[in-house]
């Protein structure tokens, strides 16, 4: 018994097929479509943040309905298109990671570009399951909120 507590078990080491680098290296052109994708739409939230209230100022019937926000009804329309647009780009900069680095990893056989690669893929889902973890949470209090409101009228 003693003999099979001070022996060492063998290191197991993972094996990366060919077909298996054959789907990283897939999924590396579809991550670089998608982060091309989200940097664009990223950029076009962006320029609307700044674009947006001077439409608003200029026309009047616009403004008219803007002012029921009070005076910071343009700046509130800014704050939430610059937060919006930084939200598209933390995604689509960890995806344009994934596709650098696990191609690099991949046609090089670079095994610290697959491990950066597998790092941002595990940021990637972390980071929107926080978002589905908020989202949740947000819906359970509107819904508490409405029922409350309700009650109360």
């Amino acid at each position: 018994m003693e003999e099979l507590d001070q022996q060492k078990p063998e290191e197991v080491k993972l094996v990366v097929s060919e077909e298996m680098r054959s789907y990283i290296y897939d999924v590396t052109k579809w991550a670089k479509f998608l982060s091309i994708v989200g940097f664009v739409f990223a950029a076009l939230l962006i320029l609307g943040a700044f674009s947006i209230p001077a439409m608003i100022s200029s026309n009047p019937a616009l403004a008219a309905k803007m002012s029921s926000l009070g005076q910071g009804g343009s700046t509130l329309v800014t704050i939430i298109y610059l937060a919006l647009g930084l939200f598209y780009f933390y995604p689509s900069l960890l995806l344009f990671r994934i596709s650098n680095k696990g191609k690099q990893g991949v046609l090089f056989g670079d095994q610290e570009s697959l491990d950066s690669a597998f790092s941002n893929v595990k940021s990637l889902f972390k980071f929107w399951g926080i978002i589905t973890i908020v989202v949740i949470v947000g819906y359970f209090l509107l819904v508490f909120l409405v029922g409350a409101g309700m009650a109360v009228a």
